[in-house]
């Protein structure tokens, strides 16, 4: 434990270093049981050696969790050795069952990680597999602000920040990011964005770089580099300058003393993240200049250091007739413009993270600048943390769609991970749902998803069911009766393990059919986007912040019109997939609404009306999650009593609000279509008087 000593760089007697080191050897190694122990619940281990040529810090860190996790055959030795291979790529690494070679010390971690993964779940390694990440970079955003609050966040309170108790920094603080470290470590990430995106200047005083400091000093154990979003008018709001014109020559002097300032205390900083002009934020458009002008400012400043600026492509203009439209034109005529140490962070869908979207046509579009996914793993319009959404299965779905940019076979995946184009950088992006609550996420199944974000990052060529499958069993295995006993591990497997992986690779279409099937899209409740609001539009609202500008429906017919006679942005995609997308009978039907605006009584593929169509997926989307409530109520011997009766109640409100979404929507579309719901689907529970005048978020508590 010497290298954390060194890393904390504190003053302290020695008394109060040994109560630091059990702190950190407690969360290292004898975890707490409960939910808090996420995937990496404690096991019985076996004895096993591990050499190792050269220590380091990352080494030791891999040592001790063989030593503490092993589960593979006793005595074995276990050689770790750091030497160059060309087939492996950055912190990837060669495995066999009893060894890991690397590039570096980071690599020989992960694969540890990799190699106890392999154990716990049964799967098999192969000798001299290469196992290399997809992305370089593969970072949470975090959503803090300085007061301890999270933007769309449903876990309960930072665990940076604590508003007027930041200066003070606590052993439990350090213990908590030292367990969120070794979490992240686990499944690949390496980088931690600190604070929200709509970022205070203040995230640069120097008591809140201070408090960077503590917090890189913990992240860095689990190599884990630290990011800050930034606010682009801190020189003047900050510093009190007159201006945030990034081309002033006293603007640029202010971001390279701040910047100075912060790698003075934070060497391996990872740079910035910025999000201009986009929702009232400030930005280099306020002065005349382009997206390309400021984070060019700031990539220069931060290149000494071998730091990067994402710069975010979410932008949105409420004058516009297709917010879908915007990020393209803004960004891809500055395809070349962005220095090599930019990354322009794009969302995976056009729009903002719904619960089901084509993906964002920059994609493939800019060759000659990086681009970054940005996924969301906090459910903001997918329920939030009170509903079973496995969001693996969007991701996948996001990451596997082919752009045809470079012919067939352009996926998204490819297109953002060097595969096509030659990126000096690689990375990817996930906003975070961690908060302080006693199982970080909210929800037991939302940890799956920060699971889920990090193994995609590592390798995007996953399924969605082998991540289940993973997550699953480091979650829940230690519930099998005798992990010896191949007839009680097959009986696990059989009705808990089959049963369970089975609610969460259908949580997704759930959710989609139950509130937004065809392409319907952003039909939420206002503010606070959980549960339905098709009809919710304040006449002091910017019209495309109100369902109405999505779903447009009328007597006539329903969906927005994207094609080439109505805003034309499914022109934005490459000429391949366009024309499917612009003619109504090619047009995948998941898709249908986001770009066309069809008729009620207009004749689906399976021979039904648009109308019905809607009815039975509403309809079918309630009686998905009835099933999963009947399949969760079944595994309960094999669940522990907090984690089973937590997940049944939130399944019980989850079947409630599906219930709602369902009558909400299709009464109120019914007033436009004036079609009956087929008779032999359920009537509606509630009268849409009654849903005009609540609001989900509290009445189903």
């Amino acid at each position: 434990m010497k290298y954390l000593k060194l890393l904390y760089k504190m003053k302290k007697t020695v008394a109060q270093i040994f109560v630091l080191i059990g702190l950190c050897q407690l969360s290292l190694f004898t975890k707490a049981q409960g939910d808090h122990d996420l995937w990496l619940k404690k096991v019985t281990p076996v004895s096993v050696n591990v050499v190792a040529a050269k220590k380091g810090a990352f080494v030791n860190v891999a040592i001790q969790e063989l030593q503490q996790n092993w589960a593979g055959k006793a005595n074995a030795t276990v050689t770790l050795l750091v030497k160059p291979d060309v087939a492996v790529k950055d912190d990837g690494f060669k495995l066999t069952a009893n060894s890991i070679q690397a590039n570096n010390d980071m690599g020989i971690l992960y694969g540890a990680y990799e190699l106890l993964r392999r154990q716990q779940t049964g799967q098999l390694v192969n000798n001299g597999e290469i196992v290399n990440p997809s992305y370089q970079q593969r970072i949470l955003n975090h959503w803090d602000n300085l007061d301890g609050s999270i933007e769309r966040g449903y876990a309960g309170n930072s665990i940076f920040w604590k508003g007027d108790k930041n200066t003070t920094i606590t052993d439990n603080d350090k213990k908590l990011w030292l367990e969120y470290a070794r979490a992240n470590a686990s499944i690949g990430v390496n980088g931690s964005v600190l604070n929200n995106v709509n970022a205070s200047p203040q995230i640069l005083s120097a008591d809140n770089l201070q408090r960077l400091k503590a917090i890189a000093d913990v992240l860095r154990t689990y190599g884990i580099k630290s990011y800050l979003s930034v606010n682009f008018s801190s020189p003047v709001r900050l510093g009190g300058l007159k201006t945030s014109d990034p081309l002033d020559a006293n603007v640029i002097e202010w971001w390279k003393t701040k910047t100075k300032e912060i790698y003075a205390l934070v060497p391996d900083f990872g740079g910035f993240l910025v999000k201009a002009n986009s929702e009232g934020q400030p930005g280099p458009q306020d002065f005349g200049r382009t997206h390309a002008d400021g984070a060019n400012m700031l990539a220069d400043i931060v290149k000494p250091y071998n730091g990067l600026v994402m710069w975010r492509a979410f932008v949105y203009n409420p004058n516009d007739k297709d917010r879908a439209k915007q990020a393209y034109n803004e960004f891809l005529p500055l395809d070349g413009k962005f220095r090599d140490n930019v990354i322009v962070q794009v969302k995976n869908g056009p729009i903002d993270f719904q619960p089901r979207e084509p993906f964002s046509p920059l994609f493939g579009a800019m060759k000659q600048t990086p681009l970054m996914a940005e996924v969301q793993v906090t459910q903001e319009y997918l329920g939030h943390s009170e509903q079973l959404v496995f969001l693996s299965s969007l991701w996948e779905e996001f990451l596997k769609a082919d752009t045809y940019q470079e012919g067939k076979g352009s996926t998204v995946a490819r297109t953002t991970d060097g595969s096509i184009y030659n990126q000096k950088n690689t990375a990817i992006a996930g906003v975070a749902n961690v908060g302080l609550d006693s199982n970080w996420c909210g929800h037991p199944f939302a940890q799956a998803n920060w699971y889920a974000f990090g193994r995609l990052a590592w390798n995007n060529n996953l399924t969605s069911e082998q991540i289940a499958n993973e997550w699953l069993q480091q979650t829940f295995s230690s519930n099998i009766s005798d992990k010896n006993n191949p007839l009680a591990v097959s009986e696990w497997q059989r009705n808990f393990l089959v049963p369970a992986k089975k609610i969460m690779l259908e949580s997704h279409e759930a959710a989609v059919n139950y509130s937004m099937p065809l392409g319907l899209h952003h039909i939420f409740a206002g503010n606070h986007h959980y549960g339905p609001g098709p009809w919710y539009a304040p006449k002091n609202l910017r019209v495309d912040w109100t369902p109405p500008y999505y779903h447009q429906a009328a007597a006539n017919g329903i969906g927005f019109n994207r094609t080439k006679s109505g805003t034309d942005a499914a022109d934005q995609y490459h000429p391949a997939l366009a024309a499917t997308l612009n003619d109504v009978n090619t047009c995948p039907e998941v898709y249908l609404l986001w770009f066309h605006h069809v008729a009620w009584d207009y004749k689906m593929r399976n021979g039904k009306t648009l109308w019905d169509e809607l009815c039975y997926k509403y309809d079918s989307g309630v009686k998905q999650v009835r099933e999963f409530q009947k399949d969760w109520d079944a595994l309960e011997r094999y669940v522990d009593k907090n984690t089973f009766l937590e997940v049944q109640r939130k399944l019980k409100r989850q079947e409630k609000d599906a219930q709602v979404y369902k009558d909400g929507c299709l009464l109120y579309f019914q007033q436009y279509s004036k079609m009956p719901i087929p008779y032999e689907l359920e009537r509606p529970v509630y009268d849409l008087k009654y849903l005009l005048s609540m609001d989900m978020l509290d009445v189903n508590k």
